[in-house]
């Protein structure tokens, strides 16, 4: 089947040709005639398949004819992410430049006076964030009223995100009588609910099971011995032995971001960072780098593991193991798009051993594990005795590791004597074996009398804390030293509990009636 077949308007037709598809993609065989039927659509298909495209062409062509009014759009596309919203205005430009519409990108990080500017003129399709199409909607920039079709995006990533409450309020403000096009990678519970709230006797479009790996991807895994330190050593050494034109890095966290971004930049590789406390004309600019080939590796975030199209991408490294076994789903999905192969690769230690069991039950096979020419994988039966949150390190050492951290617990210093031997504690720590308490113990008293060392134990005993004062004897105890008492009669003629200073107040004649 082609394009042709789909019943596109010539001006459409001309533009994908121009783009260089000639065949649709299933998600785009099945979706588009029932978009341009007028029907509901409740759509899940594997990232990477063309979603985007599935509902921006019909979109075309629906919304030819007609005219918005200001402030007014007539139809309404959200998305859960700044990269992802614009990426779906850059469809829309690509493939509607034959036809006359107008658009607007909602997002933040932009300017209020821009946007607020091309809403007055009127726009025809709206692409924007929940955030701030909610900003804009509550300063008054925004009617709802005469919206047509509503497109939600990524839907299960809107759940992961925290922004259905917002969605719900968004679709609430919206005509009831709309056509509406939902939708998402994967369809959980919760996803299933949202979407029978929202939709009327939608058709029900799903290409591929539900969670599921692409094909075109070749994945691999990497057992990684020791901690984060040998993790990026793994990851320079995997970079390095793969012919890699682009890739992306995935972390978990953004702090791991910036330090694994750091590691590699240190370490000669053309790399990049992208994560969403940065700025958004510098994500922008940094997401067009990579896409312009100018950046080889580019370390993120998940903001960048949902819908963004970049067909260029041959390979994908997960740093960490996603805590979300879906997530792993849409981070591998950024490669082997379009019918292209790719390769991702999996680093994992042994406390991700459950993490990593929850990715293989989700995608219901083994990821076979790839060798190293350094030091690596996991020693029999750890990946079932790993556990989250418990390092290596701290778990495996009983014998050296107590005994430094015994020195690093030894007795206070003064903060003269802290001064002096900070610089000394490294040689200290190796030249030592056994710097215990015990051990300082020993060593001030060797200094005051040599005799009294060879009585000392290898352990001191701490002193036992004197038990706890009843009730009754607290009642009975005296007062303190130094509390006043109170004025009695043993107080010597002219004398007053204020001893030498008597307030002036009181000196005062008293006035007798």
């Amino acid at each position: 089947m082609t394009f042709e077949d789909l019943g596109l308007s010539p001006e459409v037709l001309k533009a994908v040709e121009e783009v260089g598809y000639t065949t649709p993609t299933p998600i785009q065989e099945k979706a588009i005639p029932v978009v341009l039927m007028g029907r509901d659509v409740l759509g899940c298909a594997q990232t990477g398949t063309g979603k985007t495209a599935g509902f921006t062409l019909p979109m075309i062509d629906i919304l030819s004819s007609g005219r918005a009014r200001a402030r007014m759009p007539r139809s309404l596309i959200i998305a859960p992410t700044r990269e992802l919203a614009a990426q779906v205005s850059e469809n829309f430009e690509l493939y509607g430049k034959y036809g006359k519409l107008s658009m607007a990108l909602l997002i933040g990080g932009s300017s209020f006076v821009e946007q607020e500017q091309k809403l007055d003129r009127g726009v025809d399709v709206l692409i924007a964030t929940p955030g701030r199409l909610i900003d804009l909607f509550e300063r008054g920039k925004i009617l709802l009223a005469d919206v047509k079709i509503l497109v939600i995006d990524e839907a299960d990533r809107m759940l992961d995100m925290g922004f259905m409450p917002d969605v719900e309020r968004i679709v609430g403000l919206l005509p009831k009588i709309r056509q509406t096009l939902f939708f998402s990678a994967t369809m959980p519970p919760e996803i299933r609910r949202l979407a029978d709230a929202f939709l009327m006797n939608p058709k029900a479009i799903s290409v591929d099971p539900p969670a599921s790996a692409a094909e075109t991807v070749t994945q691999g895994l990497v057992k990684v011995k020791g901690a984060a330190k040998e993790k990026r050593a793994a990851l320079r050494a995997l970079a390095k032995s793969e012919d890699v034109k682009s890739a992306l890095v995935f972390c978990n966290r953004k702090r791991d971001v910036d330090i694994v971004f750091r590691s590699m930049e240190r370490h000669g590789f053309s790399v990049a960072a992208l994560h969403g406390d940065m700025a958004q004309p510098v994500r922008m600019e940094t997401l067009q780098s990579f896409k312009d080939a100018k950046v080889q590796f580019l370390v993120c975030s998940d903001v960048a593991a949902r819908g963004l199209d970049i067909p260029a991408v041959s390979h994908v490294f997960n740093f960490d193991v996603p805590s979300n076994p879906e997530d792993y789903v849409h981070r591998i999905g950024r490669t082997g798009r379009a019918g292209r192969s790719g390769k991702a690769f999996t680093l994992a230690l042994r406390e991700e051993g459950k993490y990593l069991a929850n990715v293989v039950r989700m995608l219901g096979m083994d990821i076979p594990e790839v060798t190293l020419e350094q030091d690596s994988g996991w020693e029999a039966g750890e990946a079932e005795e790993a556990k989250p949150g418990r390092s290596r390190r701290g778990s495996s050492r009983s014998g050296e590791g107590s005994r430094r951290g015994g020195s690093r617990r030894s007795g206070r210093r003064s903060q003269s004597n802290r001064e002096e031997t900070v610089a000394s504690e490294t040689v200290a720590e190796e030249t030592a074996p056994s710097a215990t308490p015990a051990n300082d113990v020993a060593a001030n008293a060797a200094a005051e009398s040599p005799e009294e060392v060879v009585t000392l134990d290898a352990a001191v005993e701490p002193k036992p804390r004197p038990a706890a004062r009843s009730k009754a004897r607290e009642q009975k105890r005296e007062p303190r030293r130094g509390k006043p008492k109170q004025e009695s009669d043993s107080l010597a003629p002219g004398e007053t509990a204020f001893g030498d200073h008597i307030p002036a107040f009181l000196l005062r004649p008293a006035k007798v009636a």
